[in-house]
């Protein structure tokens, strides 16, 4: 039994570049969007980068906003082809720790407003607009099934409360790390192809 179980291990380890595969499918998308709309908004962007009573108060906001905005698009597609990966996972790595701290990290840890989560109501994860998010959903109900066309704009789903988080940018930097460490993945990546040619040499 233990030989079998170790043989079927060997052979799905032929597989081990798919998962590696997937994550860099799922994250260049994010990331080239997010890159996208930064260049397409720059000078606003490097504004809200720089000031201090409605942004981030960052120093040298034109730096910052460029090196956001280069690590997200051009990383993105560098994680699309699994062009260096390990290497640019880090400034996109980086990226997301500035923005847990700087952006989402007062708000806790959920994305969406959820109160009848258990993260939203712990010592250290309470946060207020959360709880009052139940209170906000049903004003905003009511008044659209008064007022509006209430099927119309819920036929695709539920109204929510975004809470904004750090949930989305955490689980972002999980998904990079594992690509920095194990790179962009076996037979699936142009980092492998290239490795593979410099071993034959």
């Amino acid at each position: 039994m233990r030989r079998l179980y170790t043989q079927w291990v060997e052979r799905l380890q032929l597989a081990d570049g798919i998962p590696l595969l997937l994550l860099r499918l799922y994250l260049a998308p994010v990331m080239i969007q997010a890159g996208w709309n930064k260049a397409s908004s720059f000078e606003g962007i490097v504004d809200w980068f720089g000031n201090e009573d409605y942004g981030l108060g960052l120093p040298f906001p034109f730096v910052m906003a460029f090196l956001a905005t280069a690590a997200e698009l051009v990383g993105g597609i560098l994680l699309l082809l699994g062009a260096l990966t390990r290497l640019v996972s880090i400034p996109l790595m980086v990226t997301m720790i500035v923005a847990m701290v700087s952006v989402h990290g007062e708000n806790g840890w959920l994305a969406i407003a959820d109160a009848s989560s258990w993260l939203a109501d712990g010592t250290l994860l309470l946060n207020e607009s959360i709880m009052a998010a139940p209170e906000k959903l049903a004003a905003a109900k009511s008044l659209l099934q008064e007022h509006g066309h209430y099927e119309w704009l819920t036929s695709s789903g539920n109204f929510v409360v975004l809470n904004n988080g750090i949930e989305f940018a955490a689980t972002y930097f999980v998904m990079l790390f594992v690509l920095f460490v194990y790179g962009g993945g076996r037979y699936v990546s142009i980092d492998y192809f290239l490795t593979s040619e410099k071993e034959k040499r």
